[in-house]
């Protein structure tokens, strides 16, 4: 029997050798290719996958028939000819290439067919079902051909209105099937992402909607759309904060106990956590450990003073292309220049706003039920103002923009330093005038110049700690990316050093870092009283350092408007969009690296 059925797929539908393809070709990814083949690239040689709404709800319908291992009867039982209902079958086929779980196989002796689940609605189209959903089950009843059964068509069942839809494996369908597998097997040894698809409504449900980018990529080729807003994922959570020195970590069920002295002082649900960070000895659990790198939860540490150490995620990213990409260009001394100009343009860009739109006029002590910190991305139309200076000094913002200028125009990195460098003078000689004035108009908190390792005063000591946060946000978020936040472009590489989250920080340092001193500062939630100074140095105390990390957390929380693509997103989402648009540009998609420029 076994013969005459493998019979029915003759030689020319085997799948074609590709030079440098090993594997089989999951059945669910030949969907996605015939869908969309940017997705099938992304979800498969990329290692990318994104939960929404829509693909939660796909898993719960399949837990069902995925429960058990279903198994189909070998061509000498004796019971051969009986009925055939088997759930959850996995089959593969090296001559086709391709392997699937099928969901549902049924039948009667060798005449077999596939079943397979969706969970919407049966469309009304003239084939009874999209191409997509049709060339998956076809795959599926090709395997079980060459596993020797009589398979001439296959059922989508729709559980949205609960209808079996009839497919029939015609010579047309089938065609489409092979040409489908051959395509997504050339497209695997590419190493070249597809295009997005064009202004299509195949994107806004999809799943990695996110990761994509798909309108970013057109419009930063040149082509004339709009950019749709990326939002940000539902349930990602809240980094949890452990700064008690003697705090261990456990888990318990589904929550993370916070226990000191084994006596439980905190918890919180792993569902709600998107980071995990130790400060100083905490320790943490095994068990909890696994469950965190089971989850992707990044398990950040640092010294009980703030500096980044490290942080441990599971097997991270496997997008080998995007580090490819990193390392070549990375010993191209014209790209290393390239980017390092742009961003410390944009760096002393954003920090001439800071300084223009939070510029204290008065020396008298505010109202503090009325303090107010306009920060960039927030202000309105009306507040916005296009002469050089606006409240600041005329003299300083055309200095200001002068070093943007030479920055944009240096050309060597040993002339960049010294730009940055002397920009940087610039802005932390004036940043107590973005700071209110208090106790008989005495300044309590003063700043006469930049100084660390380990800072002297309060404001260097929360600068020192929110730029070590910012250090690890943006590690996190290159790491999740795929790329290597050790192998920068502008920081040189240095043993321990991240140097990628340094050069990717330095847009931000003014917009999140130094507006979180400005606004723990101004609002009161920081007091001279919270820092301990001694002869070597300043540092925050335990309640002040909790009350500055919640004011960071805000800040990475707040929404701002993008300067390019106009639609609103948070900061810790726009560090992702950053990271994956420096990833499409490493990689070649688009033409250049947009830095976030803020009015």
């Amino acid at each position: 029997m076994a013969g005459s059925e493998k019979s029915e797929v003759s030689d020319p539908g085997a799948a074609k050798p590709v030079l440098g393809f090993t594997g089989l070709i999951p059945v669910r990814i030949l969907n996605e290719y015939v869908y969309c083949p940017r997705l099938a690239y992304l979800m498969w040689v990329q290692g990318e996958f994104a939960h929404n709404a829509d693909t939660v709800e796909g898993h719960i319908r399949h837990k069902r028939v995925d429960r058990e291992n279903g198994s189909l009867p070998a061509e000498t039982d004796e019971e051969a000819e009986a009925k055939i209902h088997a759930q959850s079958v996995s089959l593969s086929s090296e001559r086709l290439g391709i392997t699937a779980k099928i969901d549902l196989v049924e039948g009667e002796g060798s005449l077999v067919t596939p079943v397979d689940y969706k969970k919407g609605k049966r469309p009304h189209v003239a084939a009874g079902a999209y191409a997509p959903e049709r060339v998956q089950v076809c795959a599926q009843g090709l395997l079980l051909r060459e596993h020797g059964f009589s398979c001439d068509g296959g059922v989508l069942y729709f559980h949205g209105s609960r209808e079996r839809v009839p497919v029939r494996f015609d010579d047309e369908l089938i065609a489409e099937t092979l040409a489908g597998i051959q395509g997504l097997r050339q497209l695997a040894v590419s190493s070249q992402t597809p295009p997005p698809l064009a202004d299509s409504p195949k994107c806004a449900r999809c799943s990695l909607l996110g990761i994509c980018l798909p309108d970013e990529v057109r419009f930063l080729n040149r082509c004339q759309v709009a950019p749709r807003p990326v939002y940000a994922a539902a349930g990602k959570g809240l980094p949890l904060y452990v700064q008690a020195p003697r705090a261990y970590l456990r888990k318990d069920g589904e929550q993370i106990v916070v226990e000191e002295k084994k006596e439980k002082i905190a918890e919180a649900r792993l569902n709600d956590v998107s980071q995990v960070v130790l400060y100083g000895s905490s320790g943490i659990s095994t068990p909890l450990l696994h469950e965190c790198m089971t989850r992707e939860i990044p398990v950040t540490f640092l010294s009980y003073g703030g500096w980044f150490v490290g942080h441990m995620i599971g097997t991270g990213h496997k997008n080998v292309g995007n580090r490819t990409g990193q390392y070549r260009a990375s010993f191209d001394p014209d790209v290393c220049l390239k980017l390092a100009r742009n961003w410390v343009a944009a760096k002393i860009a954003n920090c001439r706003t800071l300084l223009r739109r939070n510029w204290k006029l008065s020396p008298d002590p505010p109202d503090q039920d009325k303090v107010e910190c306009v920060l960039p991305g927030e202000e309105t139309e009306a507040q916005h103002d296009d002469n050089d200076g606006g409240k600041a000094p005329r003299e300083l913002m055309l200095t200001m923009r002068n070093d943007i200028g030479q920055a944009a125009l240096a050309k060597s990195l040993e002339t960049l330093l010294g730009v940055e460098g002397n920009s940087a003078r610039h802005y932390f000689q004036n940043f107590t005038r973005m700071l209110s004035c208090n106790h008989d108009g005495l300044k309590v908190f003063d700043l006469s110049a930049r100084n660390r390792r380990p800072p002297k005063d309060p404001i260097n000591a929360m600068l020192s700690f929110a730029y070590a946060m910012l250090t690890r946000e943006w590690t996190v978020a290159l790491s999740a990316v795929g790329l290597d936040p050790y192998r920068g472009f502008f920081h040189q590489p240095r043993f321990g050093r991240p140097a990628l989250a340094l050069d990717m920080m330095e847009p931000f340092r003014p917009l999140v870092a130094d507006s979180a001193v400005i606004m723990a500062v101004n609002n009161g939630e920081v007091r001279p009283e919270d820092f301990v100074t001694t002869a070597v140095g300043c540092n925050l105390k335990a309640p002040g350092r909790k009350r500055f990390i919640a004011a960071f957390e805000r800040r990475m929380e707040q929404e701002i408007t993008h300067p390019i693509f106009k639609y609103r997103v948070s900061y810790r989402r726009l560090f992702e969009v950053q990271a994956r648009l420096l990833a499409r540009y490493l990689t070649g998609e688009i033409p250049r690296y947009p830095n976030f420029v803020t009015r």
